[in-house]
This record gives C-alpha cells, sequence and structure tokens, in this order.
C-alpha cells in the first residue's frame, strides 16, 4: 500500500518544521541517531511547553488563585484551590488518621495520596498565598519530570524515536499540563505499556494497576492488551499482567480504605452522583434548560465504556492485520472521552503518549490541538460568565465549541482507525504482538507494541 508507507515516511508538517535546521535528517543519518540523543534532545525542547503552562499561571499565582480573574485570565488550576480549599496543609498523617473531618480530596486514591503527600513538603509561612505558591512550584517541578518520563518511554519504545516530540512539543501539554495532577496517571500508564513491550507481563501489571489506581481511563489499556493477546496467543502473559493489576489497585484501594474509607471511595461516590460536567456532550441538554437525570447520565457514560470496548475489540480482531497497542488504547480511550459524564480540559492530556506512539500525522495533531486550544478558552469564559454575565461566553457559543473539540477527537480516533486497518507490508506472524522489532524496514515507523 504505497500511499500509507508513503505518509508514514514523509510527514509534511514535520519535514516542513525541519527547515529551520537545514532539512529533514536522510535515511541513513536517522538510522544512526541514537535513541538516547533523541531522547535527550526532546527533553530540552519540553521546556518550551513546560515553560509556557507554567508561564500561563503567573496572573493567578500573583492573586493566590482567588477570585474571577482565574477564570478571565485562563490561569485556572486544581491543585493551589485544591491546597487551599482541601486543607492539603494538613499533611498525609492527617489524611490517612481517618477521624471525623479529615481532609479528602474527592481524587482516585493514588492521586489523592500524591496531593497530600505534596502537601506536606510546603514549608511553614505565615501567609497563606506563600504556602498555596510553594504548593503549585512543587507540582509544576513534579509534573515536569513526569512529562520528562514518558518522553523518554516514548522514545526508547518507538522505531523512530522522534515520534516523541508527539510528547515533548505537545501544545496540550502547554495548556493544560499544570492544571491538575492528571500527569500522573499518564506516566504510570505509558510505564505500563513500556513494561508489557519489554515483555515484562509482572511488572506491566503492577504499573497498570497503580495507573489505575491514579485515574481510571488505564483500565481501558489493559482491556486492549487483553484483546491484542487473545489474538496474537499471549494469553498466559496477559492474565500474569490483568493478576498482578488488580492485586496492585486492590492493594493500594484496600490500604485506604482501611485507613481513610471517606478518602478510598470519595472520587467513585462523587462520579455516580455527579451531574453532567463540562466538555461533554451531555451537559448540551442541561445549557438548554433540561438536565438529563442522573441515573440516565449514568446509563449513557457506561454505554460509552461498553462502545469502547466493542470498537477496541473490532479493531484488535478483526482488522487483516493485526494493530498496535497504542492503536488500540486510542480508539477505546477516545471514545471513552467524547461519552463520559466530564470531558474535563486536562483529560486531553490522556491521549498524548497515544498520539505520539501511534505516530499520528503533524496535521492531525496540530487540528485537534486547535479545538483543545479553542474550548480551553471557551471554558474558562463560560465559567467567567456565571459570575459576569454580560461579560462571559454564552452558552450557546460554548456548545459550539465543546462539540467542535469533540469532533475534532473523534476525527483523531477514526485516522487512528483507518492507518490501523490499512497496515501494509507485514504479514500476522512476522512480528510479536508486542515488543518485537519489524521486519520490513518501511514500517519502522510503528512502535514495538505491534
Amino acid at each position: 500500500m504505497a500511499g500509507g508507507r508513503r505518509a508514514g515516511l514523509d510527514d509534511p508538517v514535520a519535514r516542513a518544521a525541519t527547515e529551520v535546521i537545514g532539512g529533514p535528517r536522510g535515511r541513513h543519518a536517522a538510522r544512526e541517531l541514537s535513541w538516547l540523543l533523541t531522547a535527550a534532545t526532546l527533553s530540552a525542547l519540553a521546556a518550551i511547553p513546560a515553560g509556557f503552562g507554567i508561564a500561563l499561571r503567573i496572573p493567578c499565582l500573583r492573586t493566590s488563585w482567588k477570585g474571577d480573574g482565574q477564570f478571565w485570565n485562563a490561569c485556572y488550576s486544581d491543585l493551589p484551590n485544591a491546597y487551599r480549599d482541601g486543607n492539603l496543609g494538613a499533611g498525609l498523617a492527617a489524611f490517612l488518621q481517618g477521624s471525623d473531618g479529615s481532609p479528602t480530596t474527592g481524587q482516585p486514591p493514588l492521586t489523592g495520596l500524591a496531593l497530600m503527600a505534596v502537601g506536606s513538603l510546603v514549608p511553614s509561612a505565615d501567609r497563606e498565598s506563600t504556602r498555596v505558591a510553594w504548593y503549585f512550584a512543587l507540582w509544576a517541578v513534579l509534573l515536569t519530570l513526569l512529562l520528562l518520563a514518558v518522553v523518554w518511554m516514548v522514545a526508547s519504545t518507538a522505531h523512530r524515536p522522534w515520534a516523541a516530540a508527539h510528547v515533548a512539543l505537545a501544545p496540550v501539554v502547554a495548556l493544560v499540563g499544570f492544571v491538575s495532577a492528571d500527569l500522573l496517571g499518564v506516566a504510570l500508564a505509558g510505564a505500563g505499556m513500556w513494561a508489557w513491550a519489554r515483555r515484562r507481563p509482572g511488572a506491566a501489571g503492577v504499573l497498570l494497576g497503580l495507573a489505575i489506581a491514579a485515574r481510571s481511563y488505564p483500565v481501558l489499556i489493559l482491556v486492549a492488551i487483553g484483546l491484542l493477546a487473545l489474538r496474537s496467543g499471549r494469553l498466559r502473559a496477559f492474565a500474569r499482567t490483568a493478576a498482578h493489576a488488580v492485586a496492585t489497585f486492590l492493594a493500594v484501594l484496600g490500604g485506604l480504605w482501611l485507613l481513610n474509607p471517606d478518602a478510598a471511595a470519595s472520587s467513585y461516590r462523587t462520579w455516580f452522583a455527579a451531574a453532567a460536567g463540562y466538555g461533554s456532550p451531555w451537559l448540551l441538554p442541561q445549557l438548554a434548560g433540561h438536565p438529563l437525570p442522573a441515573w440516565g447520565l449514568t446509563a449513557l457514560a457506561a454505554g460509552g465504556w461498553v462502545l469502547a470496548v466493542v470498537a477496541g475489540a473490532v479493531l484488535a480482531l478483526a482488522s487483516a492485520r493485526r494493530p498496535t497497542l497504542a492503536e488500540v488504547s486510542l480508539v477505546m480511550v477516545g471514545i471513552a472521552l467524547v461519552t463520559g459524564k466530564s470531558f474535563t480540559v486536562q483529560s486531553s492530556l490522556w491521549l498524548v503518549p497515544l498520539v505520539a506512539w501511534c505516530v499520528v500525522q503533524w496535521r492531525d495533531h496540530l487540528l485537534w490541538a486547535g479545538a483543545e486550544a479553542l474550548h480551553f478558552v471557551a471554558v474558562w469564559l463560560t465559567i467567567a460568565a456565571t459570575k459576569v454575565p454580560d461579560r462571559g461566553m454564552p452558552n450557546s457559543w460554548y456548545a459550539f465549541f465543546s462539540m467542535f473539540r469533540v469532533i475534532a477527537v473523534l476525527w483523531l480516533v477514526t485516522m487512528v482507525w483507518l492507518r490501523a486497518r490499512e497496515r501494509w507490508g507485514r504479514s500476522e506472524g512476522e512480528a510479536d504482538d508486542l515488543a518485537g522489532p519489524m521486519q520490513d524496514a518501511e514500517d519502522r515507523l510503528i512502535v514495538k507494541f505491534s
């Protein structure tokens, strides 16, 4: 399939961007470039979106994330607000005591523990604004390190290490990387995929179990591994991975439950009772004055997960040639995102490593990122409108930008689906299901999850 092959080897946007450094590297030079050097170079370049993401929060840093300015300036972050509103400065010990009035974060177990642990590191200060600034600064350092870890994992497992540029230079990271602690779950999920690619099913299970304890979406990655293992006859390895993942998740959840049941269950109880949130298509009836009942909303969100699994199963099992783990995962996660109860701005981070591992064309990446940027501005102006109705964005315009973002994610899913179904030059048994090198040199754009 010459057209698909050529598209894989020559990304027009990437080729044009390389003109500033003398044009793209030749075939032989690209092969000789060590992934270590590539990862180091991209780690330096990752300072661009990371620096922008931190600089974007400067107006809020000056006001200690108080007042409506954090919406007008689009510098809102969950992290300092959680520190102040959730009394996270009380420290990890208070969080684990489980006594009445002990702080809870409303986050999944491992994320809640991380939020409290970082709160324990904040230096003592008389002024609350100083403590809030320290908390955000500590998280900024941690999130930057997690971003670099993802860059290195992608570079080390891609046949073309420069695919990690989709992480290092991701516009989505610049916008929402420092809004929340979601990068913790993203990095753990990526580490689980990395371990599976390295034929370490036990380690993959432990890492994915931790990822599920930090965010729920890595469950879909585990399912994707199972579907591809079913196709390739690696069910024994998958059983080991699944067992380790379940045991690790239950260990984190159970351990926290014994110490603080409210903290362990708060995020899951909140999800079941939650109304439609920003970014979700199910918010549109609410904006029109006809909110969906809680039970109906829960059914729709659960149905979205079922649809995601069915789509992943069709892609993994019915394609003429075996798709990659990243491709199946991106299709499933994308569908779950656009059908969920809420589709927060920071949830888009879940797709970033998968976009890199799928080696999505930069054109499609930037189209998706553009839709994310428009929605990013729209959501803060819409929230601000609840404070000052004559200045913010009307609901009708927010609905437009929200649906534009949903369409962009579905476009990304469609492009990955079509590429996976049109895989070129490889028979079913030519490569390991998830870790082996490709036999066809032209196929080296496909990551090792194949």
